[in-house]
């Protein structure tokens, strides 16, 4: 069932609506992972080896909104990398709809990284309000993990040769980060789809033809049946379509 659908030219028609719009449940009792991707109309997840040739304002509008809705930003070390992440900013705007919201100022970034393969001078590190959090496991080695705590990360050890998302996200609830914005990659998402994480999907679909040899937005093992999803919002704008799917659980 569709819940809501705004036919809008742009998007300052919608500023006041998009806050209830992207709203995460008001009071979860876990971990609960919105996953944002965009992708152009063809199924490329990137143009040129990026995401932001498939973006607009209207995009980065929500995608910061997410942002200032989700307790913790969730992010695969090679997405952060091509994408140029740092840390998450101070604007007026997040700060007074956070402090609304009984949110922290920022949302830390955490990143998942198997083999903790992150520089110690990374803008993640060096260019951030709160110090990220470093989601790695046993098999990364000993030195880099020691050398991003003393650059002030907090890195988590969850699991033994690979991340164990499952244990990461309770690692992520135990610091009482449960609203969860995940800005992929691919090969994050389909992890979480293959563990049945992921509790919502916001698709953003790009009005580009892109042809090429890019990527799905997912890239996992596979599941033996395709998770349900249920179509619960969407927005158009700017001629992008804004669509928002929620896990169908049983």
């Amino acid at each position: 069932m569709v819940d809501k659908l705004w036919p809008v030219d742009g998007a300052q028609q919608v500023d006041e609506q998009l806050e209830d719009f992207y709203a995460y449940p008001e009071r979860p009792e876990r971990p609960w992972v919105r996953v944002n991707f965009v992708s152009s109309l063809d199924g490329a997840v990137t143009v040129r080896g990026s995401s932001r040739g498939l973006s607009a304002p209207i995009d980065q509008r929500v995608l910061g909104l997410i942002r200032d809705l989700s307790d913790v930003v969730l992010v695969g070390v090679g997405t952060a990398m091509v994408e140029g992440y740092r840390g998450v900013k101070r604007t007026e705007v997040r700060a007074e709809r956070r402090q609304r919201l009984g949110l922290t100022e920022v949302p830390p970034i955490a990143l998942v990284t198997g083999r903790a393969s992150l520089a110690p001078d990374s803008p993640l590190l060096t260019d951030t309000v709160v110090p990220p959090i470093v989601l790695t496991c046993d098999a990364a080695p000993q030195a880099r993990r020691a050398a991003l705590a003393d650059a002030g990360a907090d890195v988590v050890v969850a699991g033994d040769e690979r991340v164990d998302l499952r244990a990461a996200l309770d690692a992520l609830d135990a610091r009482g980060l449960r609203r969860i914005g995940c800005e992929g990659g691919p090969t994050l998402f389909g992890n979480l789809i293959d563990e049945d994480l992921v509790d919502e999907l916001c698709l953003t679909m790009s009005p580009l033809l892109a042809s090429g040899d890019a990527g799905r937005i997912s890239a996992g093992g596979g599941v033996p049946a395709p998770r349900q999803m249920q179509l619960r919002s969407a927005l158009h704008a700017e001629s992008l379509l804004l669509l928002r799917y929620a896990r169908m659980r049983p």
